[in-house]
């Protein structure tokens, strides 16, 4: 018997025995650990998992009796309430100001804790002096300064700002700290063997191998921003998402303050495309190793 008969042999073994394979199994294998999934098998399981949430809303709504369906509306009055905020009560002018609130101050915040942490993580020296006291301010729940911002700046947009700046800052940090050091030393060992000196190591070599998980925590970070946002436009706040959903809360409106967190939703996930765009573009060697 020649080597291609028994190389044949055993395909046909092997296809055999896939035929023999129970049901079970293959029913098994989308739970398999550690499975590659394409982007048309993440767009579709993104659909059917939505589709799922939809339905068990709906659901919901239906089994609630009667008399009590106003305080857990369907969707598609959510939907409808939120069109209407659209087109009569002007919404998107209070979208365009929570936009501004989430987008500057998560900007201000990436311009100091960018630097910082990938600095903490280049020279231990820095780390060691500044990292005992960020690790413990990370523990303070952000609301807890609405009382002192209060006391600084008012019940203006300053303390709103400043509020959502807290909210992410030390947490960005210590992530940033942690991309910057997950940078594999033999890159450093390599540029000092060329001769390369201390900043160009630590901007040449460093931030720039750091720099996509950097955006990566940087889109992690964000949302964060957007869950501190009604807490920030709770207080004596005459617009924005948070100001609208206070407001309907006093009168028990119902669907509007759940199209107030449905836009929320909206918002956030196109912020979190942004950042997947942001980093496919900037990125194009790291496209693959992600896939």
């Amino acid at each position: 018997m020649s080597s291609s008969d028994v190389r044949q042999g055993d395909k046909a073994a092997v296809v055999a025995q896939g035929q023999r394979t129970p049901k079970k199994e293959r029913q098994k294998q989308f739970l398999r650990l550690l499975t590659p999934v394409d982007s048309k098998q993440t767009a579709i399981y993104g659909v059917l998992g939505a589709a799922a949430f939809f339905l068990l809303w709906e659901v919901g709504h239906y089994l609630t009796p009667e008399e009590s369906r106003r305080f857990l509306p369907s969707p598609q009055h959510v939907v409808g309430t939120l069109i209407r905020l659209i087109e009569e009560k002007n919404f998107l002018a209070d979208v365009g100001i929570s936009l501004y609130r989430v987008i500057f101050s998560f900007f201000v915040a990436t311009v100091i804790a960018v630097p910082l942490g990938v600095f903490m993580g280049c020279f231990s020296n820095m780390r060691a002096l500044i990292n005992p006291i960020l690790s413990g301010w990370r523990y303070l729940p952000a609301a807890s300064f609405i009382p002192l911002l209060l006391v600084w700046f008012g019940p203006t947009d300053t303390q709103k700002l400043a509020l959502l700046f807290l909210g992410v800052i030390f947490f960005l940090v210590a992530l940033i700290l942690d991309n910057t050091e997950a940078v594999e030393k033999s890159l450093v060992e390599a540029a000092l063997t060329m001769g390369a000196n201390r900043w160009q190591i630590v901007m040449g070599v460093v931030a720039r191998a750091a720099s996509p998980a950097i955006v990566d925590s940087l889109r992690n970070m964000i949302a964060v921003s957007w869950t501190y946002l009604v807490i920030a436009e709770i207080v004596a706040a005459q617009d924005g998402i948070g100001a609208v959903m206070m407001r309907a809360g006093r009168f028990l409106k119902v669907d509007i303050i759940m199209a107030g967190i449905l836009a929320i939703g909206i918002l956030g996930v196109l912020t979190d495309i942004a950042f997947r765009l942001l980093a496919y573009w900037m990125f194009p060697w790291n496209r693959k190793r992600r896939g």
